[in-house]
């Protein structure tokens, strides 16, 4: 699966506009490593294949789209809590990433994404 992941679209640059009005947040918790930073993305239930990252001087951008799927036919909706459709999130940090190296992994539901940066935050 990491393999999958490492093949998501990351964009340095301005962030693509594939998700101009977005209908929901994820939740997200950044922590500063020793190498950079780790960003922690609630995804549960949103494919891979639906993500898209973008960096830019000292903002993260994640882009994607969480799709409704029924586990059996004949369904009829009685009560909707979770988000589904587009999805945006933009994080800055205090530094310029335009020449930070990444690893995305995925797990149980959780999307990290380790940027490594040179240097210490500005």
């Amino acid at each position: 699966m990491e393999d999958k992941l490492n093949q998501l679209p990351v964009f340095f640059g301005a962030p693509t506009d594939r998700c101009a009005d977005p209908c929901w947040r994820p939740a997200a918790d950044v922590y500063r490593t020793r190498t950079g930073w780790l960003i922690k993305y609630d995804l549960a239930g949103v494919a891979t294949k639906d993500i898209e990252i973008a960096v830019s001087g000292p903002a993260v951008t994640l882009n994607g789209c969480r799709r409704d799927w029924r586990i059996e036919d004949g369904l009829s909706h009685y009560s909707m809590e979770i988000s589904y459709n587009r999805f945006e999130r933009k994080i800055e940090l205090p530094c310029d990433l335009d020449r930070a190296r990444f690893k995305i992994q995925w797990r149980d539901g959780i999307l990290l994404l380790h940027l490594l940066c040179q240097g210490e935050p500005s």
